[in-house]
């Protein structure tokens, strides 16, 4: 026969249980009402008592513990001036992009030891892309390695989606960073057609929220829209996070 203790213990204790998954059940029953089909990826406590932040692929919002309250924007810490909502972010950025996996990228090494590695998504036919890719080798004397990914912004089907399936088309490694300097040179390149990784690289473009080319995502899930000269990139991945959050949203195309 149980002991009374013990079962008031284990009332209490699925008491307790069922409390701390009200919130998370809570606020993904008035999330699907709202936005039915909603991919929820996780439901966390907030750095602010009683309010959820909520990871929706790449993007977050917070609710409140009811289900009730919805909030867009950024938590900052006024005290520290601490952005507490882009490391989390951050992490989520990097783990989609490295997820898609180097074997699908088009990478450029520096000559001497790499010191950081960023993922540019590009177009073809940006100019700033171009820009940015014309000086690929001084990126690697900062030690830079260069991570491509394709963004065609005028979607499937474009020119500068051929493009891009047909630099990806050209062989091996080597000539496929041989395509990509002629066709960024306007070069023509041959126009091939093979298993791509173009369109993954699109929705990965597309979950971040891209709205222009180039897009910088540092070694630590920081993105830095637009063009960024190779001195003053280096500077900003030695600094670390958020030193170089949104210094080139105007070099974008």
């Amino acid at each position: 026969m149980h002991s009374p203790r013990l079962i008031v213990a284990a009332v209490l204790w699925l008491a307790a249980g069922s409390l701390l998954a009200a919130p998370e059940d809570n606020i993904r029953a008035a999330l699907t009402k709202v936005i039915p089909g909603i991919k929820i990826t996780s439901i966390a406590p907030s750095p602010v008592k009683g309010l959820f932040e909520v990871l929706v692929g790449t993007q977050m919002m917070y609710v409140t513990a009811d289900g009730r309250y919805f909030v867009d924007g950024r938590i900052v810490d006024l005290t520290s001036r601490e952005d507490l909502t882009e490391p989390r972010l951050s992490g989520a950025r990097k783990q989609l992009v490295d997820g898609l996996g180097e074997s699908q990228m088009v990478i450029f090494e520096p000559a001497g030891e790499a010191k950081h590695t960023v993922t540019v998504f590009t177009d073809i036919e940006c100019g700033y892309c171009r820009k940015l890719h014309g000086q690929i080798a001084e990126y690697g004397k900062e030690g830079i390695r260069v991570r491509y990914l394709f963004f065609p912004r005028a979607g499937k089907g474009s020119p500068a989606y051929q493009e891009a399936v047909s630099v990806w088309c050209a062989g091996d490694a080597a000539a496929r960073r041989a395509a990509l300097t002629d066709a960024k040179a306007g070069k023509s390149v041959e126009e091939k057609t093979c298993d791509n990784p173009v369109d993954a690289h699109m929705a990965a473009g597309e979950e971040l929220g891209l709205r222009g080319t180039p897009a910088i995502l540092t070694d630590t899930g920081e993105l830095i829209p637009g063009y960024v000269e190779p001195k003053r990139l280096a500077a900003q991945l030695a600094a670390g996070p958020a030193s170089g959050a949104g210094t080139a949203s105007g070099n974008v195309r």
